[in-house]
């Protein structure tokens, strides 16, 4: 995001449960959710065995399939090899399949998405999977050895963490800390580079030449990385839309490079809302897709000259699984030193987001964590459905940005991907079993009954180890006292 002012399951269970299983030869692995809905106080879950090339069956779910807004009850949905090959009433469960029990009253819906993110260690990635979300876009500067070491594990398997996409960020010059371009030769060697260490998208930034981005452009479609990022200053969003940008990395990129009027004065003036139908029919000709991050931008206003809020994000809970250099970075922000206010834009953006919504414009999640103080990694996906659902979106709008759109992005920028964000045959196996329905209230999902990722199931215990594995770390690398 640009500166504001510029731009187990159960082994003892298992045990306990042994001899009711002994008879069969298909493996029954009890879930999270059915000791709960069955109401079993004061047993303590272990952790679920490692996954094996078995298929899993989850049973009497209530499915959220998420490619419209409805609901299928009491079906069976079968997974093997990562991909959902079935649903069903009553599908057969194979004989070697474990299962997952929902007892008719757990519900399953796709797992989130946040699509942008600067997360890029392993521990990171835990907190994410851990708090429901199975796909992420980082948004640049991914270090080398993530990208060449931890995302491949993940994406194999043997690390647990969300699918993880990845751009590379190209700017026009170092001011913001990034690797810059000086020209159009340049950039289409960038773009070469970084589709042979494996990214997937382009990420431009504000301060690029238009000879510069108009490169990226060209050479992103001959390279099959699309352009995504940030309104370029010297081009402006709605050249950059005309242009082929795939997706306009915060929601108030407008505020910069196309709302702005040089005319106005103040230190940062709210945009006329009778502009707003021109932005969505400017984003609705190009059909990119736009990130609306509200929680992100309210963080920034909440804390914009007010140090004492960034002393309330650091006492959050969550920060327990923070890594300890991210708390450094956010307690030396300069959001808190700086002046005026941003509630204004903050009330626009809001205004804005539910017009887009409006319009059927593709919003995605997305809350640059954990970079702006506030925004931990994993809770703020949640915040930001949270926002949106303030905004006025409908919750199934509201969950449809991190589910069905990301995939619909993905599907858009990377046709020979994995389909993903609903739950249907051939889509990978991104998901989340909730206790109640999402769509009755978003913030079951906060806390999941467990969550499949890249082919392994996570029951509730596991995803609490994983962050307990987090806090620990972290905590032991604080220094003394």
């Amino acid at each position: 995001m640009p500166n504001p002012s510029a731009t187990p399951f159960v082994l003892r269970i298992a045990r306990w449960f042994g001899s009711a299983c002994a008879g069969a030869s298909r493996i029954r692995l009890a879930c999270l959710a059915s000791l709960m809905l069955q109401g079993a106080p004061g047993i303590a879950p272990a952790a679920t065995p490692p996954a094996s090339d078995a298929p899993t069956a989850f049973v009497d779910v209530n499915v959220l399939p998420m490619d419209s807004e409805r609901v299928l009850p009491h079906q069976t949905v079968l997974v093997r090899d990562g991909r959902i090959e079935a649903i069903g009433p009553s599908l057969p469960v194979p004989r070697d399949a474990r299962v997952v029990e929902g007892r008719g009253r757990a519900w399953l819906s796709p797992g989130l998405a946040d699509m942008h993110t600067h997360a890029d260690t392993a521990d990171e990635m835990k907190v994410y999977l851990a708090n429901g979300v199975t796909s992420v876009l980082n948004m640049g500067e991914a270090s080398n050895a993530f990208m060449g070491q931890v995302r491949p594990a993940i994406h194999a398997g043997t690390r647990p963490g969300p699918h993880v996409y990845a751009a590379f960020v190209v700017d026009g010059s170092p001011r913001y800390g990034h690797l810059s371009v000086t020209g159009a030769d340049e950039a289409r060697w960038i773009v070469r580079l970084a589709r042979t260490n494996g990214y997937e998208f382009i990420k431009v930034y504000n301060d690029l030449s238009p000879e510069a981005f108009t490169a990226l452009i060209e050479e992103g479609r001959a390279q099959g990385l699309p352009v995504v990022g940030h309104g370029v200053t010297r081009v402006g969003l709605a050249r950059q839309l005309d242009a082929g940008q795939l997706m306009v990395a915060h929601l108030e990129e407008f505020l910069y490079t196309f709302f702005a009027d040089p005319n106005r004065s103040g230190d940062d003036p709210s945009p006329d809302p009778a502009r707003i139908p021109a932005a969505i029919e400017r984003v609705q000709r190009s059909h990119a897709f736009v990130t609306a991050d509200l929680a992100t931008y309210d963080a920034i206003a909440r804390q914009w000259g007010k140090p004492d809020v960034v002393a309330g994000f650091l006492g959050r809970p969550e920060t327990r699984h923070l890594a300890p250099q991210r708390r450094i970075e956010w307690k030396g922000s300069d959001y808190a030193r700086r002046k005026g206010s941003l509630d204004e834009n903050r009330d626009f953006l809001r205004r804005f987001a539910k017009a887009l919504s409006d319009a059927d414009v593709p919003l995605i999640a997305g809350t640059d964590a954990p970079t702006i103080p506030g925004i931990a990694s994993g809770y703020s996906l949640h915040e930001d459905l949270r926002a949106l659902e303030e905004a006025g979106l409908s919750r199934y709008r509201a969950l449809s940005t991190a589910t069905r759109t990301p995939g619909e992005l993905i599907r858009r920028a990377l046709p020979a991907a994995e389909t993903f964000g609903t739950i249907a045959p051939g889509r990978r196996a991104d998901l989340l079993l909730s206790e109640s329905n999402p769509l009755d209230d978003l913030s079951t999902l906060r806390k999941p009954l467990g969550v499949m990722a890249n082919g392994r199931w996570y029951a509730r215990a596991d995803l609490r180890k994983l962050l307990d594995e987090v806090a620990a770390t972290y905590a032991g690398a604080a220094m003394p006292r």
